[in-house]
């Protein structure tokens, strides 16, 4: 079927098959990466603006790198380089990218929503490079992709995501893209910041960590949030080490050739210890490699592009 949409804000809006054509199409591409190809033309005169208005280096630094392999021009700027620090709106910002001759705009901000609010407003493709609380669509994206090319098929794997659930948008958008290709997935931390309510996502909840880990095939470590946390959901980051931190031994419980996560930015020692982290077992910065395949599918597929042309635009 064709790709039809404009924009990339949410995987829960997504069905099963634009998810595949979105992981065919960076399959497609890293295939082309690993040829040691440096540019395709797939958008050649299309300027895509990087505006981020939260810290990021994984997701940023992605995006730059995937629109310039593309062709495209690149523009990137955050809130302290930008007229938000003198009180424009969001609004105001992006009519004004977009009067600039911007082809795609790529949105980072604290609010939730703030990426559809967006996509209603311009007229030109809005990519959601993480909203608050809510979602984050290319990270999930990547881990999927991570995942499959490490495992095969996910139907009826069994995937944890250990940590703070609550005010992950990683979580959440993992969640709905693993439930809609078939795995089976737990969470699991201090029921502070792993509630119940999360089962009408389609998931298990958990709170002791042994019995969670038992048979999975993956295991994504998430930090602590911080930045989103009003008041503290633990007493110390060493109680919350001391319970759910994943060490040597209860690496132990989980399966042998399960594979080990993290969206990064990493808290060596708070929710994974340094020599899991750096282990064989770990695919961390394998997910990293990934992201710039699966962020060039998005900018391609949001500017136009069919997933089955990606063979050609080499």
């Amino acid at each position: 079927m064709p790709w039809t949409r404009r924009h990339l804000i949410t995987i829960e809006e997504l069905s099963r098959e634009e998810i595949e054509q979105i992981l065919a199409t960076a399959k497609a591409f890293r295939s082309i990466l690993d040829r040691r190809v440096k540019r395709v033309p797939a958008l050649r005169g299309k300027t895509v603006v990087n505006f981020f208005l939260e810290p990021s280096t994984r997701t940023r630094i992605a995006f730059e790198m995937a629109a310039k392999f593309l062709s495209a021009e690149v523009v990137s700027f955050s809130a302290a380089a930008s007229s938000t620090t003198k009180g424009e709106t969001l609004r105001d910002t992006a009519q004004n990218i977009q009067a600039l001759n911007a082809d795609m705009i790529v949105l980072r901000h604290s609010a939730a929503g703030s990426p559809l609010y967006l996509s209603r407003l311009l007229h030109i493709p809005v990519i959601n490079a993480g909203d608050g609380a809510h979602e984050h669509p290319t990270q999930a994206l990547l881990d999927v992709f991570t995942m499959r090319d490490k495992l095969g098929s996910l139907r009826g794997r069994k995937v944890v995501i250990l940590g703070d659930i609550l005010f992950s948008r990683v979580a959440r958008s993992n969640i709905h893209a693993l439930t809609k290709l078939g795995a089976h997935v737990t969470v699991v931390g201090p029921s502070t910041l792993v509630p119940y309510w999360f089962e009408h996502l389609g998931v298990q909840v958990s709170h002791d960590l042994r019995s969670a880990l038992a048979d999975a095939s993956v295991v994504m470590l998430l930090r602590i949030q911080h930045e989103r946390q009003e008041s503290s959901h633990f007493p110390s980051l060493g109680e919350y080490t001391s319970m759910f931190g994943l060490n040597k031994t209860r690496a132990s419980w989980i399966k042998p050739d399960a594979i080990i996560m993290h969206p990064g930015p990493i808290n060596r020692g708070v929710e994974i210890d340094s020599d899991l982290a750096d282990s064989e077992r770990s695919v961390i910065l394998q997910q990293v490699t990934n992201g710039i395949a699966v962020r060039m599918a998005a900018l391609y597929l949001c500017a136009g592009g069919q997933p089955e042309a990606v063979v050609n635009v080499n």
